[in-house]
């Protein structure tokens, strides 16, 4: 086969970008068995939706009935001559009557069951939405340093969205098409087996293309949904960045990256709507032929008088719908495609188990105590080890400062005593407990972190400080917010604790910033204090307002630290050295400069 030929191919059945939207997807259960168990707690309001559709599908199936009993009735029927013109306007009249009764109770059970269905799917992916994000919450932080924040947004909101018409429309809709097509045969061979053998002759034709256009909608769909998410996680990233886009003059280069991005999307669109252009008109052309094979056999059955006008016309009828409801069907089939691609991806994700994993039975922690590092090892991806064969301890209200060149394993340290990540040999233990067997919530109430890069929410300043902790009263609030010196910058500004932060406080400078990411940690009064880098940024009128703080906050609490300026640690109970993942000096400020080891290069290279 030629280059040209296999290319062809290629995009034609979706093969390269369906193998990429595959490899974005590791779910290998029934995803559509899963979204049918999602209706089971709203099972009454299905069931009442169900009951409407039967009765919706049975007036249609009665409609072409009624007005083909008039026909043979009253129109082409035999009458006496006296009663011919009194009974046909009287037959007629009763026909019609009964016509509208039939539409306006048709019109009641639709809108009914179009309200039920849309609240059941509202309902439905109200809690979908609410426990995938209650799910994110749950997962370890090596989950958020692997996946992009864009690929998570798009699960959340578009997927999600995505699978909302299955349960506010395809469902029930499928159910309906089917019966209606069941009882359309059923009707068409009690009323003339020979007109309905020939009535169904194209429906096997308008199956298999059903199933075709199924195969290839679910490739497109797939590719759709998996460019989607592509290219909102290149927005959120560059949208994130695009201070370092703009600083690097990389407007035009990031622009056609994008467009490239966004043509793939558009291709993967077009695709789509090809299958469907496609598939829609072939539909049409099967629906035509089977027609015309009805009024060429119902004309013969009509003139050998085998068959009566009316039944005719019945027949022509429910041609026309028994092949709305197959095209319907396969329509609704892309829909479901495309929920069921969405599907497979977020229960991909809900499928995320936590890499920390708490105990049934542990235990609540009083208060932390004693500190101990016992042997540890530790790497974020496989045996790539950030921290070799660790071991100290900190004793209760000591103050610990870790020192030592990017890459040495200080933040490392700060994250596993919070349990943010789990160790893969030795012990960390509390009070002589293993972190291992603590409860994670209860642990990390009593620890306080204050990173070098802050973050600030949209909302107010309060409501950063309170991370929306009810039991923090403004009270406390102004509190920790005067201890920490946040208050002098807070008083300046209109609104006071109730100033409006944009998001990631862009308004804010960093030293601000940081006073509100201390007042937000002391607020909690934790009984561990972590520092990491907390004075990095900083101005220098605003690190005098932090040391006077920190100095404060000090007292009668363990302080853990990690700091580049040594300036700031000189009085730190216990320095701890690292280098390469290992521990290389431990002692007081003036015992590591009276070694003449690594701590004394690092103070003598600040010192000039």
């Amino acid at each position: 086969m030629s280059k040209k030929k296999s290319g062809l191919l290629s995009k034609l059945f979706l093969v390269r970008d369906e193998a990429e939207a595959s490899s974005d997807i590791h779910y290998r259960g029934s995803a559509v068995r899963r979204l049918i168990e999602m209706v089971l707690p709203h099972m009454k309001v299905f069931i009442l939706c169900l009951a409407l559709v039967l009765a919706i599908t049975a007036l249609d199936i009665c409609r072409p009935i009624v007005i083909g009993s008039a026909i043979d009735k009253y129109i082409t029927g035999d009458f006496l001559p006296g009663e011919q013109a009194d009974a046909r306007i009287a037959g007629i009249a009763r026909a019609a009557a009964v016509y509208v009764i039939l539409l306006a109770v048709l019109l009641v059970c639709n809108r009914a069951s179009h309200l039920l269905m849309q609240r059941l799917g509202q309902d439905i992916i109200y809690d979908l939405r609410n426990r995938l994000f209650s799910h994110m919450e749950s997962l370890s932080m090596r989950f958020f340093d692997t996946t992009p924040v864009g690929k998570i947004v798009t699960r959340i909101t578009n997927d999600v969205e995505a699978i909302h018409e299955v349960f506010s429309r395809i469902l029930v809709n499928l159910f309906q098409n089917s019966l209606k097509i069941l009882g359309y045969i059923a009707v068409m061979f009690l009323l003339n087996a020979r007109m309905a053998f020939y009535s169904v002759l194209m429906v096997p034709a308008a199956a298999v293309l059903t199933l075709i256009f199924r195969t290839l909608s679910r490739k497109a769909f797939r590719v759709t949904r998996t460019k989607v998410a592509a290219l909102n996680t290149y927005l959120s990233e560059h949208l994130g960045g695009m201070r370092i886009i703009q600083i690097f003059a990389r407007e035009e280069a990031k622009h056609r990256e994008f467009r490239e991005k966004s043509g793939e999307l558009f291709r993967a669109g077009y695709r789509e709507m090809m299958v469907n252009a496609l598939f829609r008109p072939a539909t049409y052309f099967i629906s035509v032929a089977a027609l015309a094979l009805v009024i060429l056999i119902g004309g013969f059955e009509v003139q050998e008088g085998v068959a009566s006008f009316g039944t005719l016309y019945i027949f022509l009828q429910y041609i026309n719908n028994l092949f709305n409801p197959i095209q319907e069907m396969a329509e609704q089939f892309a829909t479901l495609q495309s929920a069921v691609a969405s599907s497979e991806k977020i229960f991909t994700l809900m499928d995320e188990e936590p890499t920390v994993k708490e105990k049934p039975d542990a235990k609540k922690i009083g208060a932390v105590g004693r500190i101990e590092f016992d042997h540890v090892w530790f790497a974020y991806q496989g045996e790539d080890y950030v921290l070799k064969d660790v071991s100290f301890t900190i004793e209760p209200g000591e103050r610990v400062a870790f020192v030592g060149a990017t890459g040495a394993g200080k933040s490392s340290v700060l994250s596993l005593i919070g349990r943010y990540y789990d160790i893969q040999k030795g012990r960390i233990l509390i009070d002589g407990t293993d972190i291992r067997d603590l409860d994670i919530a209860s642990l990390r109430s009593k620890i306080g972190q204050v990173q070098q890069e802050v973050f600030i929410f949209t909302g107010d300043i309060a409501s950063n400080i309170r991370l929306r902790d009810e039991e923090i009263t403004d009270s406390g609030i102004r509190a920790a917010a005067e201890m920490t010196n946040a208050d002098r910058f807070i008083r300046r500004l209109p609104g006071l604790y109730h100033e409006h932060v944009t998001e990631r406080g862009s308004t804010f400078s960093a030293g601000e910033r940081q006073l509100i990411s201390f007042a937000r940690t002391l607020v909690r009064d934790p009984a561990v204090l972590i520092l990491d880098e907390a004075t990095a940024n900083i101005d220098t009128e605003t690190e005098e307002w932090i040391q006077d703080a920190i100095g404060k906050l000090m007292r009668g609490r363990t302080t853990i630290m990690v700091a580049h300026r040594l300036s700031t640690i000189q009085h730190a109970d216990k320095i701890i050295v690292m280098h390469h993942g290992r521990i290389r000096e431990q002692g007081t400020h003036q015992q590591l400069l009276e070694k003449d080891g690594i701590y004394r290069k690092l103070y003598l290279l600040q010192a000039d």
